[in-house]
């Protein structure tokens, strides 16, 4: 009677087994992966901080603009005009004699110049300012370069990573495959009494270790495929589609 209790759960544990087997997603080919070359473009395209020297690189050419023509500001145009009563006033002598005279006029008077300073202080600065501002664009641009150096780097890590995780799940994949035909193999042999209970319950042992691995190399390879992704901001998958 124990012997056959044992045998239908070990049956309904195999039987199980082999319908989650059969809907497993087939991974022994693999998926296509991009070149790295590729990814390190589209990584570099991608990555927000990259953008953001870049964009820090045209505000300092712009300071600089703006440095080159700061001696503009010492030189200009003055106008002036207003409208209104103009009282005047004067004196007359005659023979000894003054009297005051006092007139009111409304009129518009207007006034046109050029001006030009030499603020010496700016003159001699002026060259420092414009090296200063050359030496903080060039520092941009090196910041620029440092950082598409480390996204190349990152992806050339995530690259190795992922073809790893990769050729691991296929190679557990080809496991898993041949551990199901095996088992269906064990499947008859156990029904017709060729192997006993201890030996099937030693390969359905085996069977479910293989299916863990497998499991786990899927894991392993989807967080992989992920954090790829992330990095080259598309996904592989719709891209070997493409």
């Amino acid at each position: 009677m124990l012997l056959i209790i044992l045998y239908g759960c070990f049956c309904s544990d195999a039987w199980g087994q082999t319908d989650s087997i059969t809907k497993t997603t087939d991974y022994r080919n693999g998926i296509k992966i991009p070149s790295l070359y590729v990814l390190i473009d589209s990584a570099i395209n991608h990555n927000a901080m990259v953008r953001y020297r870049k964009q820090t690189i045209g505000v300092k050419e712009a300071d600089l603009k703006s440095e080159k023509l700061d001696w503009t500001r010492n030189f200009g145009i003055q106008a002036d005009g207003r409208y209104g009563n103009f009282n005047n006033n004067s004196i007359s002598v005659d023979e000894g004699n003054s009297s005051l005279l006092a007139s009111s006029t409304t009129q518009f008077n207007y006034g046109v110049g050029l001006y030009l300073k030499f603020p010496v202080f700016d003159g001699i600065n002026r060259r420092n300012q414009v090296k200063k501002g050359k030496i903080e664009m060039e520092q941009a641009k090196s910041l620029a370069e440092a950082q598409k150096d480390e996204v190349r780097q990152l992806v050339i890590k995530q690259y190795q990573e992922l073809t790893l995780k990769q050729k691991l799940l296929i190679i557990n994949s080809q496991n898993l495959g041949n551990a199901k035909v095996n088992m269906e193999m064990v499947e008859k042999e156990f029904r017709s009494g060729v192997i006993s209970i201890y030996e099937y319950v030693r390969l359905s042992d085996m069977t479910s270790r293989i299916e863990s691995d497998y499991e786990n190399a899927k894991s392993d390879f989807l967080l992989a495929k992920k954090l790829m992704e992330n990095l080259v901001g598309f996904s592989i998958t719709k891209y070997q589609s493409n």
